[in-house]
């Protein structure tokens, strides 16, 4: 997809993947809309081919008010990039009723909802919509139990999705970044990032490019995308030395 005048919505933009992300979209000649819970206030780049909204993206009504806000600006929506979403670490066991609730509000059922809107909306026009994962969505981590189910979820929902509607316009597009460089870890009030990290502008730079070639599944670490398929082994001796790891932690708290 040629990204030059299209209409470009991004979710989570006012720091971190989203804010590169939007940054890059400009660059490309994008009209884009920032959305997230604080962006008014937060947004430092300025261009005459941006908007930005608050909204709290935990709530239905925030995300119809979402599609007309686009409609109001733009008139339509080209891509849709739901990259809203949070963290929590810690053992399962401690993870109440409520904190499941929210989490999943914001990081699945808001996503799905918002795809639903999409093809409601706009039927069989051509649109891309990329939802931002994570590689614990394929490879889980101890101390994201509830986080990794989040976005396995989305993985699964969208293959499926694809499946459904084979035939049609629509390119959903799936990111799996590794460890991002942000305050994405300091939310969740993780012990430590998970090894390989990457910048946001790298992950952001991959899946504008990931958007431009309409890429189903978008890698934005080299080692992770062929090192799950060239060397599964050494996924299991990462995985036991992040449970050893996990555990120290445990044990000091």
């Amino acid at each position: 997809m040629n990204l030059n005048g299209k209409y470009v919505v991004v979710t989570g933009a006012s720091s971190g993947i989203g804010k590169a992300l939007v940054a890059n979209l400009l660059k490309e000649g994008a009209f884009v809309l920032g959305i997230s819970r604080t962006i008014e206030k937060t947004m430092d780049i300025t261009h005459a081919r941006l908007w930005v909204k608050n909204l709290d993206l935990s709530k239905k009504t925030a995300i119809d008010e979402l599609f007309e806000y686009a409609e109001n600006c733009f008139g339509t929506i080209d891509v849709f990039v739901a990259n809203a979403g949070y963290a929590n670490y810690g053992p399962h066991a401690s993870i109440d009723y409520q904190a499941m609730k929210d989490l999943l509000k914001v990081n699945t059922s808001g996503v799905m909802y918002s795809a639903k809107k999409m093809q409601e909306v706009y039927g069989e026009k051509p649109f891309n919509f990329v939802v931002t994962l994570s590689a614990i969505a394929e490879l889980p981590m101890p101390g994201y139990a509830l986080y990794g189910a989040s976005k396995a979820a989305l993985d699964n929902y969208f293959s499926a999705i694809r499946l459904e509607e084979k035939k049609t316009n629509h390119t959903y597009q799936r990111v799996y970044p590794v460890a991002t460089r942000t305050d994405f870890f300091d939310r969740a009030d993780a012990k430590y990032l998970p090894w390989p990290v990457q910048s946001p502008e790298h992950v952001a730079k991959k899946i504008t490019t990931g958007i431009l070639k309409n890429k189903k599944k978008i890698y934005p670490s080299f080692l992770y995308k062929w090192g799950k398929r060239l060397a599964p082994w050494f996924f299991k001796i990462y995985l036991m030395n992040q449970r050893k790891k996990f555990e120290q932690h445990a044990n000091k708290q």
